[in-house]
């Protein structure tokens, strides 16, 4: 990755090297394609596999999000699972972004919208939220992030998080909380591999906000 380029930076000026690469999702083997300038550009990364390892299966329909995709495997493995529902792999990284529509592509899946956070519609609330959260951009960064898109849950939906436990998730989860009482129920699901997943279930009382 050249110098400057995070997988969290918009527009990596890294040169892409595009390459194929054998990945396992939902059960099935699919040579993909990857680059540089991306999270985890080779693998399903710990955080990832620990995540989907625990997930309970996607809803069916609806709009489903996978905040911070990366090259997708969260967002191709809900679609793969989930052909009714509509998947949003939404990024602030162009390129993985490319990366998505074309594996996307390859896969045959129609279901997948690639967006930047801008570019999904205000009026979208989703039936779940997977995310491996983009921790090093800095909690008041991620904070927001979360202050952003966990209101837009659907009542009586869960989003699921993975975070590392070395990277603040007990003091996450703390602060979720806190930051979403009367509105979310947040637990630890699970611990695996150095990793919590923590759910985050939207009252069903409430309302996604306008």
């Amino acid at each position: 990755m050249a110098s400057g380029d995070h997988y969290f930076t918009s527009a990596p000026e890294s040169d892409p090297g595009l390459r194929p690469f054998t990945v396992r999702l939902a059960g099935q083997t699919f040579e993909l394609t990857t680059a540089n300038g991306i999270f985890s550009p080779e693998r399903v990364d710990t955080g990832t596999r620990v995540l989907l390892d625990h997930v309970p299966s996607a809803p069916p329909g609806g709009h489903l999000l996978d905040l911070g995709c990366g090259w997708g495997p969260v967002a191709l493995t809900l679609a793969l699972e989930s052909p009714h529902a509509t998947v949003w792999a939404v990024d602030v990284n162009t390129r993985a972004l490319d990366l998505v529509r074309r594996n996307a592509q390859k896969l045959g899946l129609v279901n997948v919208n690639t967006a930047l956070p801008d570019d999904v519609p205000d009026s979208v609330s989703f039936t779940t939220i997977w995310s491996n959260p983009p921790i090093r951009v800095g909690k008041n960064e991620l904070h927001n992030l979360l202050e952003r898109w966990m209101p837009r849950l659907e009542p009586g939906s869960d989003a699921w998080l993975v975070v590392q436990r070395n990277l603040g998730s007990d003091s996450l989860h703390r602060w979720m909380q806190t930051t979403f009482a009367g509105t979310l129920s947040v637990t630890r699901a699970a611990t695996s591999k150095g990793y919590r997943v923590l759910r985050a279930r939207r009252r069903s009382d409430e309302s996604p906000a306008e």
